[in-house]
């Protein structure tokens, strides 16, 4: 190999190790919140009233009052658009997107609305002075001129309570199967959901092998009980296939190489990729999803993660609409 064309010195290999890692550490303390063991911390929204009947409750269900804002990529605002679209909730409830600024790191507003630009602007005409976290998805009240909750988990419930959809009957939170739904999504939540960000976020090899283990474990504890069960709960779809599903679409598209969550894909599970077939055909649930809001939102914006902001050409997402027959697994079990 010529002079010229040789690999760097090894004063300067060390050298680019040095800043980038501490570069690195920067931002990751800023992107995500770590633990002593280096394991991300989710921190908690801060928006949590509620959409009710009660007499003395300020947020009253009413069609055309309430509006939500979200971004295609995230996976917790998925969760309020697929729900919106099970129930029949399109012309009850608007929408508005905002998409991140890979610059400023903030969401923009698609539009401008209520003379804000950005979210942030929109946090501070709900509460002036506000400091924390801005994040989606937002469920906006347009009669008060205020967030009423920015919890996603809380969110989908109203949604599934709200009576002003074309689908008003279908009961995603039935009481019968509560306790099994809150079961599922608690185990979920903390390893799939948040454990995708748990493996990506991670800043020790150590809380990454937890992560990972326990992200594993749970997907193999799933697909062992679709073997049986159509849905989570049953024959039925409920909000805890809501939850799982909004992690599993992107689960091939992005966890699985930037999140290093690569042990396997979830096409590669025997009833999980079925699954996650069934749920993407459901009626509404495809028009939810926007595979390169997705890429863009990922690869383009995470910087620590992905340096170089080269988006990926695929994955090819036709196999989602190959046949599915779950139906069949609710026929045997019946």
């Amino acid at each position: 190999m010529s002079k010229n064309k040789s690999l760097p010195s090894k004063f300067i290999v060390k050298l680019g190790k040095f800043v980038w890692t501490t570069m690195w550490q920067i931002m990751m303390s800023q992107l995500a919140p770590r633990s002593d063991s280096g394991e991300y911390i989710r921190p908690e929204s801060q928006f949590r009233d509620f959409i009710s009947t009660e007499a003395d409750n300020p947020y009253q269900p009413e069609a055309n009052r309430y509006r939500l804002y979200v971004g295609l990529g995230c996976p917790w605002a998925h969760r309020t658009l697929v729900t919106r679209a099970l129930k029949g909730l399109e012309d009850a409830i608007a929408v508005s997107l905002v998409y991140p600024s890979v610059d400023s790191g903030i969401w923009v507003l698609e539009k401008p609305e209520l003379g804000c630009q950005t979210l942030p602007d929109l946090y501070q005409l709900a509460q002036p002075g506000y400091k924390g976290r801005c994040t989606v998805p937002v469920l906006w009240d347009s009669k008060n001129q205020t967030i009423v909750n920015n919890e996603s988990a809380e969110i989908i419930v109203m949604l599934n309570k709200f009576g002003c959809g074309t689908n008003s009957d279908l009961d995603l939170y039935p009481d019968k199967l509560k306790e099994q739904i809150d079961r599922w999504n608690d185990k979920i939540y903390h390893t799939v959901n948040n454990g995708v960000y748990r493996c990506g976020f991670a800043q020790t090899q150590s809380a990454y092998d937890r992560a990972c283990e326990e992200l594993f474990t749970t997907l193999d504890e799933i697909d062992r009980a679709l073997n049986t069960n159509r849905y989570l709960c049953g024959d039925t779809v409920t909000l805890a296939d809501v939850r799982l599903f909004t992690t599993l679409f992107r689960f091939d598209i992005v966890y699985h190489g930037l999140f290093k969550c690569n042990r396997r894909r979830i096409r590669d599970y025997d009833n999980l990729g079925a699954y996650l077939r069934d749920l993407y055909q459901l009626p509404g649930v495809a028009a939810t999803c926007d595979l390169e809001s997705i890429k863009r939102d990922y690869y383009g914006n995470l910087f620590p993660l992905n340096p170089g902001g080269i988006i990926p050409a695929g994955p090819d997402l036709t196999n989602l609409d190959q046949p599915h027959h779950r139906e069949k697994v609710a026929a045997n079990v019946n």
